[in-house]
């Protein structure tokens, strides 16, 4: 049975259990850094293949809606919502279906002169069997960090890329 879309997910009371941390250096100021995740949750979570697999599994959000870069509360991604939005120091994305409620959050931190230290953190809870099943398809077989490595190789290489003026 899907989460119905248009029934809001509560707050969290408390954390959820913490999955993974993964974290990544970046040679560019947080504001870049920012505007790179951004662009680049866009891109990773509104492609075919994530809206589709938000569908087979019943996630809440389907479709990404709301302003850009994310605002707290008023902006969705498939398969997240925005729970907070602290430009350019916090993210965090709120999300649930049939199998897992889970949090992701991203922290912006000065790094060396120059550079930002982006972390991405995973918690979430997969109650049941079939939460038990699919954690272990998600976790146990290592997906869920390859693809988190991507997205934040992805944001990094975003945030370093050289600023060229369009052609007039």
């Amino acid at each position: 049975m899907d989460v119905p879309p248009d029934e809001p997910m509560p707050r969290l009371v408390r954390p959820l259990p913490f999955v993974d941390e993964h974290t990544i250096l970046v040679a560019a100021d947080a504001e870049d850094v920012w505007w790179a995740l951004a662009e680049t949750l866009d891109w990773a979570f509104s492609r075919p293949s994530a809206v589709r697999c938000a569908k087979l599994v019943g996630c809440a959000d389907h479709t990404a809606a709301g302003p850009r870069p994310p605002v707290e509360g008023a902006t969705t991604f498939p398969g997240f919502r925005t729970a907070t939005a602290i430009p350019p120091r916090e993210l965090t994305l709120l999300g649930r279906h049939r199998f897992s409620s889970y949090t992701l959050t991203f922290r912006l931190d000065e790094a060396e002169p120059g550079g930002v230290r982006l972390r991405a953190e995973t918690r979430a809870t997969f109650p049941g069997p079939a939460g038990g099943l699919y954690r272990l398809l998600v976790l146990g077989t290592g997906t869920h960090a390859r693809l988190t490595r991507r997205l934040l190789t992805t944001v990094r290489l975003r945030a370093e890329r050289p600023w060229r003026p369009s052609p007039a």
